[in-house]
Formats: structure tokens, C-alpha cells, sequence
């Protein structure tokens, strides 16, 4: 019997706040980088699909013929997932909804044409061993993509002090759950490492610069530090004073305000074969 792989716990949770902003989340400004790769038949699995608004996309770029098998660890966020793609219209795949751990997926050894997780790969306890069951269930000549923010890419103005608090805390906490805040930049050498013959890398940020974008941005950070998990880990492990989430939740709503506020972030990818 082989070892179980050890856990990480995800960071951020399952509440409202932070739901609220992967249900924002598309195709289009989350994996452009694999929109090419696609074609109506194939068989995806969308790894971490959270409440499924890329999976939903997906499934129209390969539908109606394809199939979707989208996975989660949270049953909770699956039903979510489920109930979002039966209400959208147009033709598109048949999904599957499953609970799944990445380092050990139920499947066949080349059972799909392309495998997908969106920042995933940041959470997980033990990436390469994810990279290399995600290549084992992808059928020869298809593809792996993954994408994952890199925390210490992140920069912002104006310089709001309780910012670079809510980074310092933030990256503390993901690797004291097990995980590697910094993902988007080792995606090329954790891929090489789970012997993928072929890698493609790339990369693409997020801007938040519009007022609308600004008080979307700063508004959801603003309850994901105060009720969250996120916000009650830095305070039980005693990263933070009690009062600390509610400072680094006003730093956020001045940072939204500011007229000339700009906040961006980069993204790792990577297009794995073989």
C-alpha cells in the first residue's frame, strides 16, 4: 500500500468573500494561455474548479460533443459548481461534478486530452506529485496547464503601509498550511521535475486601476482578512494582534478610495506535454 500524501490546508476558504471573487473568474482572462489548445471533443478534467464559472466555459469550447470532469475538495463549492453550469444556456460538454485529491486522482492512466488547474498548484503539499498525476491521466499528445499567481510579484500604489502587512501575513500563513504563495514562478522548474519532456512557459498579470475596479478589489481583500480563515488563522497562530485583520481591512478601504490607486499581480503558466 503506498503512503498517503501529505495535506495542506487551503489558505483562503470556502466563505462568501472569497467565492466572490472566483465566481469572477473566466476563460478568457484565466486561461487564454490554453484557449488555443482547445477543440470541440475533447475530455477535460478542471482541477480545483471551485465554483465553476472556467469549467462552465470550458465545457462550451469543447461541447457539445466533449465531456468535463471538474474536481474540488470542497463538496459544498461542487454543488455550487453544478448548479452555476445547468443555468447557463448554449451548447456545451457534459460535466461531471467529483471530489478529488490532485495527488491521487481517481482516473484512467491517459483518460483526458487536457488537464487544467488554476491556481491550484499553490495549496497543494506536495506540487510536483500533483504535476505528475495530473501527466499520468493526460492522453498522449495532450496538454497540462496550470496557472498560480506569485504573491511577491505583487505591487500596488499608493504605498498603504497595512498592505505590505496583509503580503508579509499572507505568505506567512499559505506556507504554514503547507503551501508556496510564490507558485507562479517555479511552475517551469516543478513541471521539469515531474518529467514532463516538453514545457512551455509563460506569464500574464491582473490589473485593478478603474474605480470600479478599485472598490471590487479593495472591498472583497477588505472582508476575506476579517471573515475569512485567512483572517482568523493570523490571529490564532499569533501572527497578528486581535485588532490586526481590521487594520490591514481599513488599509484596503483606503487603498480602494485613493483616485490614482493601481494594484497588479503576475501569473505563472505553463503548457506541459509528454
Amino acid at each position: 500500500m503506498s503512503a498517503p500524501q501529505p495535506a495542506a490546508v487551503y489558505t483562503h476558504g470556502h466563505q462568501e468573500a472569497v467565492l466572490r471573487s472566483h465566481r469572477s473568474r473566466t476563460a478568457a482572462d484565466s486561461a487564454a494561455y490554453l484557449l488555443p489548445e482547445l477543440r470541440p471533443g475533447q475530455t477535460v478534467l478542471d482541477i480545483g474548479c471551485g465554483p465553476g464559472t472556467i469549467t462552465a466555459d470550458l465545457a462550451e469550447l469543447v461541447g457539445p460533443e466533449g465531456r468535463v470532469v471538474a474536481v474540488d475538495t470542497s463538496a459544498e463549492v461542487l454543488q455550487q459548481a453544478a448548479e452555476y453550469v445547468a443555468g447557463r444556456p448554449g451548447p456545451a460538454a457534459e460535466v461531471v461534478f467529483e471530489q478529488a485529491d490532485v495527488h491521487r486522482l481517481p482516473y484512467r492512466d491517459g483518460e483526458f486530452d487536457v488537464v487544467h488547474a488554476h491556481q491550484v498548484l499553490q495549496h497543494v503539499a506536495d506540487p510536483v506529485t500533483a504535476l505528475r498525476e495530473m501527466r499520468r491521466v493526460t492522453a498522449p499528445g495532450g496538454v497540462v496547464a496550470a496557472r498560480d499567481v506569485d504573491y511577491a510579484s505583487m505591487t500596488w500604489f499608493p504605498e498603504v503601509p497595512a498592505l505590505e502587512r496583509w503580503l508579509e501575513l499572507y505568505r506567512r500563513t499559505a506556507r504554514a498550511n503547507g503551501g508556496e504563495p510564490d507558485a507562479g514562478r517555479r511552475l517551469l522548474s516543478w513541471a521539469r521535475a515531474a518529467g514532463f519532456a516538453e514545457v512551455t512557459a509563460s506569464a500574464t498579470t491582473w490589473t485593478y486601476a478603474t474605480p470600479e475596479q478599485r472598490a471590487w478589489w479593495g472591498g472583497m481583500w477588505a472582508d476575506r482578512v476579517t471573515g475569512t480563515a485567512l483572517g482568523r488563522a493570523v490571529v490564532e497562530r499569533g501572527y497578528a494582534e486581535p485588532e490586526g485583520p481590521e487594520r490591514i481591512a481599513a488599509g484596503w478601504r483606503e487603498w480602494s478610495t485613493a483616485g490614482d490607486g493601481w494594484f497588479s499581480m503576475l501569473h505563472g503558466e505553463i503548457l506541459a506535454r509528454g
